[in-house]
């Protein structure tokens, strides 16, 4: 049930990793908040399941790394691919300055439910799933709250503050009507899953050749597989069939021959339509939009729910004092939110753009058979450049960090 609240301080649309985090945050410095989450719970298959070392930084700064390392996942210390025969080391992530290096392989339902169970020991931490915010509640050019539909009919949830942390279908960036800018993906990934054995070997493998890209992701006792295809693929792909896709498969990674059967069904294969894209304007009075509701990433390094959660802990900092003295965000505060995070929610997709449009492109355009480039070899013969992209998608551009403080009081 909805807390029986007329107001809230704070109301968060949307229960994924930025808007978890921030809930969180926000009521265990004792404000109270609410998150909205129109599913039942969160599993829900082929999510972004990397928790980057930036991320286990800020949970180490919480305090809770020890217990959040207690739950199952799996330790990926470094980026490796195949392009054609020959195989190369992209990423080590032994330097990185964090007390993790690794990045943790850990399914997003069970990181999401740990924070709501951290949540839950403060009083000020309220979560309603089945909860979907159709609407927002507006009065003289201001965003009182979102109206919502849940399992016990409509209702209104006014607050001081509404976040939007719906992803990049945003329904409150839609209603909001704030203005975006579509970036370009020439990209989309099939995702399924393949039983792994332990003569697999526990590495998780990019393998590149003619027209051809598959990650594999170590998830312990199957693979998490990605398929990257051109954009708007997926028809043409269905089309010629399911035993065709099985080979494409088999033909790229071999060890996985007498697996791909284990595609019985298209249904066993969801698809990603990426997009890339930001808001030019992330907020309007009462209203703030964070995570992918502001800025869609590619997939390319996993690096979205990294900075969903960054601009999160931002949002804390800048906006949790005022919402801790009762009072009201200003125009001011929600646009040094935007301001703060700027620079990473440009460069970031920058150099992803870069990489879809110069490798990634070419790659699936391919005819012949791929060799190894000059520039990859040479992080095999010079091991300090690995230190670079571990450091792009283990931290990126300007990590946060918690400057909020905690409230001593727990339910």
């Amino acid at each position: 049930m909805l807390p029986d609240l007329p107001q809230t301080r704070c109301c968060i649309v949307g229960g994924g990793p930025a808007g978890m985090m921030l809930g969180y945050l926000l009521a265990r410095a004792g404000i109270e908040i609410l998150v909205l989450e129109k599913h039942a719970d969160f599993l829900r298959d082929f999510r972004g399941d990397t928790i980057h070392p930036s991320t286990l930084e800020l949970m180490y700064e919480l305090g809770l790394l020890e217990e959040f390392l207690k739950r199952p996942h799996q330790e990926l210390k470094e980026l490796r691919g195949q392009v054609g025969g020959e195989t190369f080391t992209l990423a080590d992530c032994s330097h990185l300055p964090t007390h993790c290096k690794f990045i943790a392989l850990m399914p997003q339902w069970d990181f999401l439910n740990f924070l709501v169970e951290q949540g839950r020991r403060y009083p000020g931490f309220h979560i309603e799933m089945q909860a979907e915010a159709t609407d927002l509640i507006e009065e003289h050019g201001r965003v009182h709250g979102v109206q919502v539909t849940t399992s016990q009919g409509q209702r209104d949830i006014r607050a001081t503050l509404t976040i939007g942390a719906d992803g990049r279908h945003s329904v409150i960036r839609a209603r909001a009507g704030l203005p975006s800018v579509n970036l370009g993906a020439p990209m989309d990934v099939l995702w399924m899953r393949l039983s792994r054995l332990p003569s697999d070997g526990e590495q998780t493998f990019g393998y590149v050749d003619r027209g051809k890209i598959l990650v594999l992701l170590n998830r312990d006792d199957y693979w998490q597989a990605a398929m990257v295809i051109p954009k708007g693929a997926a028809a043409e792909i269905r089309q010629r069939g399911l035993p065709a896709f099985r080979e494409e498969i088999a033909s790229l990674v071999p060890f996985l021959r007498d697996r791909v059967e284990e595609l019985r069904d298209w249904k066993d294969i969801r698809l990603l339509t990426v997009a890339v894209d930001r808001l030019t304007q992330w907020s309007r009075p009462g209203l703030l939009c964070i995570g992918d509701a502001a800025h869609a990433m590619s997939p390319i390094g996993g690096v979205g729910i990294n900075l969903a959660i960054q601009d999160a802990v931002a949002a804390a900092n800048i906006l949790g004092p005022a919402l801790l003295r009762g009072g009201t965000p200003s125009q001011r505060d929600l646009d040094a939110v935007q301001k703060r995070r700027m620079f990473p929610t440009r460069a970031t997709p920058r150099l992803q753009l870069t990489i879809q449009n110069n490798v990634i492109s070419r790659v699936l355009a391919s005819t012949k058979p791929l060799t190894l480039p000059k520039f990859f070899k040479l992080f095999q013969r010079i091991a300090y450049l690995r230190r670079i992209p571990a450091r792009l998608i283990g931290v990126g551009f300007r990590p946060e960090h918690i400057n909020f403080p905690q409230r001593p009081s727990l339910k």
